[in-house]
């Protein structure tokens, strides 16, 4: 059996090869992050059976990507490791405090070699992409709401009762009125009642639309030039990012439903959420019970015992943040469509448990 560890940076990767009988084939070698540098890697590798060659890397980020897919499309298997994990493994092999991407690939060598291989999906690059997109929908949703935020500033001194009249809420329809007329001297005299109507599906009565108008005449709110410029450029910002997020639904959507995960079958789970649980948990038959799932989430609680002391502290928090948050929501939804999480909800706060220990129960249940 061949084991090679790779050292990922950005620029250029460090690699140590050997046999499984400690026979060192490669002991230090560089490859640039680039076409000759992937073949140069490539050829040290040819001669021997693919199945025979266990591959092991660091999980860090967008740096080994392509390297990632370079290895599966010539169809080598390859190992993720937690970089923690990797550190706390050489700090029980050595108390030096030496550290080099040499050192580190020759770490990562033996980590591997110290416990069973398991290899990444075949469906790593579907997941990574759904990864991709649900994580940049998340930071572009975040976005969006900061945009609300000031959008709401805004209109606390331009027009202030605007949007307690629709609820507090920014709907189709409120966009609408505000991207057109966007001062209450023209809210005031607007005649289009059939266009808000009909693009309301009729929630927007005549007699909503005469009291609006009302309220855009009696306002205790004051525009000038500047708000206005500033309410439109925010509006056009929220708008775009709005339009954006829609996209990437259809896009995430449709890779989903090719993929047709049995997660998605689960009651109270919709397709966003699946895909962003599902893209962060990778390849789920790597974790061989409930307990490591969640402490891969970062769910799990801290717990510390020395001698006749024993305490249970937070959650760890360690991992994917996007996953810990997609389960916890999911939690919260599950419980209203599934009498089983339901039952083990208020079983939960029954013990005494407060309402996100009994979510996070729920999230190792699921």
């Amino acid at each position: 059996m061949i084991y090679v560890g790779i050292d990922i940076s950005k620029y250029k990767h460090d690699c140590f090869i050997c046999k499984d009988t400690g026979e060192v084939i490669v002991e230090n070698l560089s490859f640039t992050n680039n076409k000759k540098g992937f073949q140069q890697f490539l050829d040290l590798l040819k001669p021997y059976d693919n199945s025979n060659v266990h591959i092991g890397l660091e999980a860090t980020g967008h740096y080994g990507l392509n390297l990632k897919l370079f290895l599966e499309k010539n169809n080598y298997s390859f190992m993720e490791f937690n970089p923690l994990l990797v550190k706390e493994f050489y700090k029980s092999l050595s108390l030096r405090r030496t550290k080099t991407d040499k050192v580190d690939a020759v770490v990562i060598t033996q980590k591997l070699m110290s416990v069973p291989y398991k290899p990444n999906s075949k469906l790593f690059y579907h997941k990574y992409s759904i990864k991709s997109l649900t994580r940049l929908r998340e930071n572009l949703v975040k976005q969006r709401s900061k945009y609300k935020v000031q959008l709401t500033n805004i209109l606390d001194i331009i027009f202030p009762e605007f949007k307690p009249f629709f609820s507090n809420s920014l709907g189709i329809t409120s966009l609408y009125i505000l991207d057109k007329y966007k001062t209450p001297n023209k809210i005031a005299n607007m005649r289009d009642f059939e266009t808000l109507n009909k693009l309301s599906r009729g929630n927007f009565t005549y007699a909503k639309f005469v009291k609006l108008k009302d309220l855009a005449k009696n306002t205790i709110g004051e525009s000038n030039d500047i708000f206005e410029i500033e309410l439109s450029s925010i509006l056009n910002l929220y708008k775009n990012i709005d339009d954006h997020i829609i996209e990437l639904d259809k896009q995430i959507s449709t890779i989903i439903k090719d993929l047709n995960p049995p997660t998605l079958s689960i009651p109270g789970i919709g397709v966003i959420s699946c895909a962003s649980i599902i893209s962060e948990f990778g390849d789920v038959s790597r974790f061989s019970n409930a307990a490591k799932m969640l402490s891969f989430a970062g769910l799990e609680p801290g717990i510390i015992e020395s001698g006749t002391m024993s305490s249970k502290g937070k959650m760890v928090k360690h991992g994917s943040g996007y996953l810990r948050y997609s389960l916890m929501n999911v939690a919260l939804t599950v419980i209203r469509y599934n009498n089983t999480f339901y039952d083990y909800y208020y079983k939960k706060i029954s013990e005494g448990k407060c309402h996100r220990v009994a979510l996070s129960h729920v999230c190792k249940n699921l």
